[in-house]
C-alpha cells in the first residue's frame, strides 16, 4: 500500500488537543492505525494529552522544538523520534522560527 501525503488535503486544526495556534494534518486511517503527517507553524503546539487506549510514534522530518513527556521536557530535532506509550502524556511545542514537520503513527488497540 502507498500513502501519498501530497495527494491528501491538509486539514487545519486550531488549538489541536488544546495547544496554541494551528496544526496542519494530512492523514490516513484504516481503523487499526492512524498514519499522519503534521505541520506545526512557529509558535504552535499540540496540547498535552494522555494516550489512554493507544500509543504514538513521532518522527521529526524537518525543524526542531520541544517535547513535554510525563512532565519532563526535552529538545527534539530533525531525524529524532519520540515514543509515547499507552498511559503516558505528551505534547509537542514549536518554539522555533520555522515549521516543524512530523510523521506520526498511532496504532489503535
Amino acid at each position: 500500500m502507498l500513502i501519498d501525503f501530497n495527494g491528501i488535503s491538509e486539514t487545519i486544526n486550531p488549538n489541536f488537543k488544546g495547544g496554541n495556534k494551528s496544526v496542519g494534518t494530512r492523514g490516513f486511517s484504516d481503523g487499526a492505525n492512524k498514519i499522519v503527517r503534521l505541520r506545526l507553524e512557529p509558535g504552535s503546539s499540540i496540547g498535552s494529552h494522555t494516550h489512554q487506549s493507544n500509543s504514538e510514534i513521532m518522527m521529526i522530518l524537518k525543524g526542531k522544538g520541544h517535547i513535554i513527556y510525563d512532565g519532563s521536557e526535552f529538545d527534539i530535532a530533525e531525524g529524532q523520534c519520540h515514543y509515547c506509550p499507552k498511559g503516558h502524556t505528551h505534547s509537542l511545542i514549536n518554539d522555533s522560527g520555522s515549521d516543524i514537520e512530523v510523521f506520526a503513527v498511532i496504532p489503535e488497540q
